[in-house]
């Protein structure tokens, strides 16, 4: 989220971009050897932004993208990324609902926290509320699914992108 609201708040110049997510690993995540998961975010959302942006001015048609507060706007297209184009099996819908929601209240305005739970809410009741009845597993569950999910790699497919 920060090196996306730095990359915005710069100009949105790509070039800068490996710069500023190393420096944000450097200094907020000391320590932490695998940041491929970052990467992975921070590209994944960029390549699906124009996509991410007019999803979110249907969503929430009385805020243009542009009159949203730039750390609002990081952390819905991260949350958006996560719920529709991210990998369930790591980060399940509601989790990536909550860890926004979470995110925007830390980093963003008063009424932050309320916005995103409002945008991302919309978009998550009209995708179909994938993992609703998802119930938690018993631990024999979790191993057996475990072994068979390595057997079923998870489908390739494009998630279904809401048409509000």
């Amino acid at each position: 989220m920060q090196s996306l609201y730095e990359w915005d708040f710069k100009g949105k110049k790509n070039q800068l971009l490996p710069d500023i997510i190393e420096h944000n690993i450097k200094e907020f995540a000391p320590g932490v050897e695998e940041t491929q998961f970052v990467h992975d975010l921070v590209d994944g959302t960029l390549a699906k932004i124009k996509e991410i942006d007019k999803i979110i001015e249907k969503a929430a048609p009385q805020w243009p993208i542009n009159q949203i507060a730039m750390v609002d706007r990081a952390v819905l297209r991260l949350g958006i990324y996560e719920l529709l184009f991210g990998k369930r099996d790591e980060v399940p819908p509601k989790v990536a609902i909550n860890e926004s929601i979470e995110l925007a209240k830390s980093f963003g305005g008063d009424a932050s926290g309320k916005f995103v739970n409002g945008v991302l809410g919309t978009i998550y009741r009209e995708i179909g509320e994938p993992g609703k009845d998802d119930q938690p597993k018993k631990k024999e569950d979790a191993e057996q699914t475990e072994s068979t999910s390595k057997e079923n790699i998870a489908s390739t497919e494009e998630p279904t992108v809401p048409q509000l």
